[in-house]
């Protein structure tokens, strides 16, 4: 955590400010990204910052205007979340809001962008009606076309019936609702409906009511580190059957906590994971590539993750999107936060790392079925699944 903290604050060259209020210099474009550098969500909102540092060093002008990121800590607490938002929107005057590290803090920062009137592009799957929000649009893919895919492949391997545990919050309620959505029309049934809080530390309780039920297969609604509980709970109890997750788990600290645990484990995620694994003519191969080289280049490591991909995905729509806003009005005003956000509820084909993204007013997401792909956890390695 300390090192990405420096990492932020040091790094001039590539526009970046971290902390709170802090500010590297003037800029033309401010974003405001608010992720969890510490706390539960800390697995996946370190991998946006780094993301995001990437991102900037992939394309640090628009239209020859220097962009300004400012970086704040939500600690995995939407209450934070919230507040850092009308930070970042009151004091620090940003053109668009980015975040965050789980859906109740994305939708607190959600309701800040609506009332600012400034733009949010959300990197996570976010539980609200755009209909009451026309100022929020995710770069993550829906929940229900990531379930639709582990569905197909539940059946494909035979599955009857499937047993429930995830968080409970928003997030295991996503995964839940659209489980249920996907499972029945497969002919298969969902036993149980087990939860537990991300910062529980055991869920033996949960498993051993949903192994009573005796599921052929387990569906894991978890996401980061506390994701990995369920894995090791099934595995401690000696359970044999398939246990499935979903992309809130591709990350290397679950590869890391889950172990063996995860052997085997079946999940959707946006293609960037195996990139190096896809087909020549697939259409976010070559920016999956460049994004991997980029990053190794600004952060001294490779990315093995999918979240520092969404946040460079975040990026690249604000980038396409900005330059055409840029036309109509001047940076850091009111029109032009209007003209923002129109021009990116026009975005047409902007290839990004996990999917191409398409959005328009009315609709939340950009991405269709070139956005995911079902991997398998092979010895702590993601390997694209046939």
């Amino acid at each position: 955590m300390t090192r990405l903290m420096q990492s932020l604050r040091h790094a001039a060259v590539l526009a970046l400010a971290a902390g709170l209020g802090a500010a590297a210099f003037a800029a033309d474009l401010k974003v405001g990204l608010s992720v969890s550098l510490s706390g539960p969500n800390s697995s996946l909102g370190v991998p946006y910052a780094k993301g995001m540092q990437a991102a900037l060093a992939y394309k640090g002008e628009i239209n020859g205007r220097k962009v300004q990121l400012i970086v704040l800590d939500d600690g995995s607490d939407p209450t934070t979340a919230g507040r850092n938002a009308r930070k970042l929107v009151d004091e620090e005057k940003v053109d668009v809001l980015m975040g965050t590290s789980g859906v109740p803090a994305a939708i607190a920062m959600a309701q800040v962008g609506r009332d600012a009137k400034v733009p949010m592009i959300g990197l996570t799957p976010i539980l609200l009606d755009p209909a009451e929000n026309g100022w929020v649009m995710t770069v993550a893919q829906p929940t229900q076309l990531m379930i639709d895919a582990v569905v197909e492949r539940m059946k494909k391997d035979g599955v009857k019936s499937v047993g429930y545990i995830g968080f409970s919050d928003a997030w295991g309620d996503l995964v839940y609702t659209a489980l249920m959505k996907a499972a029945p029309a497969a002919g298969i049934q969902v036993l149980g409906n087990e939860r537990y809080a991300r910062a529980d530390a055991s869920v033996t309780g949960q498993v051993l009511k949903l192994l009573a039920m005796k599921p052929e297969a387990v569906m894991t609604g978890g996401a980061g580190t506390p994701g990995a509980l369920p894995f090791l709970a099934l595995q401690e109890r000696g359970f044999k059957g398939k246990v499935y997750g979903q992309h809130g788990l591709i990350n290397p600290d679950f590869v890391r906590v889950v172990g063996a645990a995860g052997q085997d484990a079946l999940m959707p995620t946006g293609p960037i994971i195996v990139a190096e694994q896809l087909p020549a003519d697939h259409p976010t191969r070559k920016i999956g590539l460049e994004f991997r080289s980029i990053f190794q280049k600004v952060n001294n490591a490779p990315t093995s993750d999918a979240f520092s991909a969404y946040s460079f995905d975040g990026y690249l729509v604000f980038a396409d999107a900005a330059a055409r806003a840029l036309t109509k009005a001047e940076a850091g005003t009111p029109e032009f936060r209007v003209a923002l956000r129109d021009a990116i509820f026009s975005t047409k084909e902007v290839v990004g790392t996990h999917g191409v993204y398409n959005f328009k007013p009315g609709d939340l997401y950009g991405v269709d079925q070139r956005a995911r792909v079902i991997v398998k956890l092979d010895k702590g390695q993601w390997k694209l699944a046939p």
